[in-house]
């Protein structure tokens, strides 16, 4: 057994490890009366990802790139596969993700299981999307071919399925095409809630990407201020050579004390003033533009060996206004803000999976260090969403009640009878009871 978290190192589970060497083996065994959950690289922030007391199996073996068509962009992977890798592979031939998270350090299977979206989700929707198919491995042996047209059932419940529907050993993704590593970005600086929306519609019809940094300190008519990025890809000059990357280290855990109310308010402060002007137009390389924090290795530490909470938010869009002041509001006033609070809308691309986090509308993500009041905290802002008639993101919970995760996803009981009876997950006990 080992003791295991995600990144955000609350939970920690105690599991089996298993590893599935060559996507041609049998799955592995779980040990009598344990259940089994796949395993990547852990950057889910709750515990999607952890099977504590029981199995998990470790997919970075399976690593390997099978084949592409570079006249199409196609590329058929092993699910252990990192987006990293795929992006090593991929770019200097001219092609990029159709669809990002906030970090490279996630395999293929975890971005389908988890059906995970970037900053150009109003355009592009969730990676499922442009997931051709998968090999499905069950715990009874079989092994099936999932796509839209061939084992649909279950290409619709694996995708988004929270990975228990069985084991992903390959895939084949769509890319993208790109002239260079370039963004052309615009940063603008707003001060309210009110200009957000404004500028994010705006904004929508000719930008790919559209994120904002939001300082969660901020209170009364400043809620919501912070710095709108927009970009799209630059169509102009030729590819070049990556940028030499400098990767910094988190070199120990901060003590506890670090991370308080004065330590965060003048972070959030400053950061918000940092440019001079209201606005300021900038060509970037891809990396610190869709990936700033990967610049930093281990950077939850920061956080302190107790860890922290993610906690990630979509309300409808004729309900994003007033729900998001009230939860801007309350965490302003509850003292427990946030460095790392982003914001953006999303749009209403129908998504591929049954349990997908998607939708028209508006999304928060924020991290909060965990203490004893964050969760009093967030159960207050969870009804807030609930009433909004919105969700929260599985991938980045780790204490939503089952009430609430089984309103949000109505049909979770649904999902059951796509389940593999030899998979589980700390998650999936925790929302599925009663």
């Amino acid at each position: 057994m080992r003791n295991a978290a995600s990144w955000g190192r609350f939970p920690v589970a105690s599991e089996t490890v298993l590893a599935q060497r060559w996507r041609g083996d049998s799955l592995p065994q779980a040990p009598a009366g344990k259940t089994l959950l796949p395993y990547g690289l852990g950057r889910s922030y709750g515990d999607s990802c952890l099977n504590d007391g029981q199995a998990v199996v470790a997919t970075r073996l399976l690593r390997r790139l099978i084949s592409f068509d570079a006249e199409r962009g196609v590329l058929r992977c092993e699910a252990g596969t990192s987006l990293a890798e795929i992006l090593e592979f991929a770019i200097p031939r001219g092609w990029f993700l159709p669809v990002t998270p906030g970090t490279r350090f996630v395999t293929v299977g975890g971005a389908v299981a988890n059906d995970v979206h970037g900053k150009n989700h109003h355009v592009a929707g969730n990676f499922g999307r442009f997931v051709n198919g998968f090999e499905l491995l069950r715990s009874c042996g079989g092994r099936q071919w999932c796509s839209r047209r061939e084992n649909a059932g279950w290409f619709h419940a694996t995708v988004g399925g929270l990975g228990l529907t069985g084991l992903i050993t390959q895939a084949e993704v769509r890319l993208k095409p790109i002239r260079n590593r370039l963004i052309d970005c615009e940063t603008i600086r707003y001060g309210t809630l009110e200009e957000f929306f404004a500028l994010s519609l705006e904004s929508e019809p000719g930008y790919e990407y559209l994120v904002a940094w939001v300082d969660a300190t901020a209170k009364g008519s400043q809620a919501g201020r912070g710095l709108l990025m927009r970009g799209n890809h630059n169509g102009e000059l030729p590819m070049e050579s990556a940028p030499a990357e400098r990767q910094l280290r988190m070199p120990f855990d901060f003590p506890g004390f670090v991370i308080n109310r004065y330590t965060i308010q003048a972070f959030n402060t400053l950061y918000f003033r940092r440019q001079r002007g209201s606005r300021k137009c900038s060509r970037v390389d891809l990396y610190p533009f869709f990936y700033p924090l990967d610049s930093i290795a281990e950077w939850n530490r920061m956080y302190g060996r107790s860890g922290f909470l993610q906690w990630q938010c979509l309300v409808p869009l004729d309900r994003g206004p007033d729900a998001l002041r009230e939860i801007l509001e309350s965490i302003g006033r509850s003292g427990q803000g946030s460095f790392l609070a982003v914001m953006k809308t999303m749009g209403g691309i129908p998504p591929e999976g049954n349990l997908t986090f998607s939708g028209r509308g508006v999304t928060l993500a924020l991290d909060l260090r965990n203490a004893p009041a964050v969760f009093s905290l967030l159960e207050r802002l969870d009804r807030v969403v609930a009433e909004a008639g919105g969700k929260l993101y599985p991938a980045k919970d780790a204490r939503m009640s089952a009430a609430h995760f089984q309103r949000f996803y109505p049909n979770w009981n649904e999902h059951c009878r796509w389940m593999d009876p030899a998979f589980s997950s700390s998650f999936w006990r925790r929302v599925s009871h009663a």
